[in-house]
C-alpha cells in the first residue's frame, strides 16, 4: 500500500502518553491566548505563529494516536486507547479553534468594535510589551519579576527575530525584547510602564 505523502514528514518520537498530553494541552492553551491577542490587535505575525503551532499540535496528536494504538492488547486496553484518543481529539479541536480565530486576521477579517469592547471587559488581558533600554527590568530574570511585585505570565518572548514560547524563569530580559504577557489589566499596565520607562 502506498504511504500518504504527509506520513514521510512525521518521525516517531519516543514520548510517553502523559508527556504528549501535557505538551498538547500546553500548546493548545498557548495558541488560544496568542490567537486572542492576534485577533484583537490585528497582528499578522502572531497569527502566523499560531498557525505554525497548529502544525506542531497536529504532529503531537498523531504521535499520541500511535502510542494509544500500541497500548491495545485486549478489550480493556482498547477501551483505554479509545479514551486517550478521544481526549487527544478534543484538545486538537481546541487548537484548531484557536487557529481559526488567528486565521481571520490572515484572510483580512478584522474584529468588530463590539468584539474588542467585549475583550476589554475580561478579567485577564493578553498584551505585547517592548523592554526599553534603561528599564529596571533589563538584566532581571523572569523569576525575579515577582520580587518587583509583578505577578504576570510571560507566555512568549521575541529576541533577535526568534520567538521563545513559555520562556524559562532563568531567562534574563534584554533591551529590545518583545514580550507577550497575560495577567490582570492593572498588573499588565503597571508592568508595561516599568518596561517603557528608564530608571532615573
Amino acid at each position: 500500500m502506498k504511504k500518504d505523502e504527509s506520513d514521510k514528514f512525521i518521525e516517531y518520537e519516543p514520548l510517553s502518553i502523559r508527556e504528549l498530553l501535557r505538551k498538547i494541552k500546553n500548546l493548545s492553551s498557548l495558541m488560544l491566548d496568542l490567537a486572542y491577542f492576534a485577533y484583537v490587535n490585528e497582528n499578522k505575525e502572531i497569527a502566523d505563529l499560531v498557525m505554525s503551532l497548529e502544525k506542531k499540535v497536529d504532529h503531537l496528536v498523531y504521535l499520541l494516536y500511535i502510542n494509544a494504538s500500541l497500548l491495545a492488547r485486549d478489550k480493556d486496553d482498547a477501551k483505554l486507547s479509545a479514551a486517550i484518543i478521544k481526549i487527544g481529539s478534543a484538545l486538537n479541536e481546541f487548537a484548531n479553534a484557536a487557529a481559526d480565530i488567528a486565521n481571520l486576521i490572515r484572510i483580512g477579517i478584522p474584529p468588530h468594535r463590539y468584539i474588542k469592547k467585549a475583550f476589554e471587559k475580561t478579567e485577564e488581558v493578553v498584551d505585547d510589551i517592548r523592554v526599553e533600554s534603561g528599564s529596571r527590568v533589563v538584566g532581571k530574570s523572569l523569576g525575579e519579576l515577582e520580587e518587583l511585585g509583578f505577578y504576570i505570565d510571560i507566555i512568549a518572548l521575541k529576541r533577535n527575530s526568534k520567538w521563545i514560547l513559555y520562556p524559562e524563569s532563568n531567562i534574563r530580559l534584554n533591551a529590545g525584547d518583545i514580550l507577550i504577557v497575560r495577567g490582570s489589566k492593572e498588573v499588565v499596565e503597571g508592568f508595561k510602564k516599568v518596561c517603557l520607562i528608564a530608571q532615573s
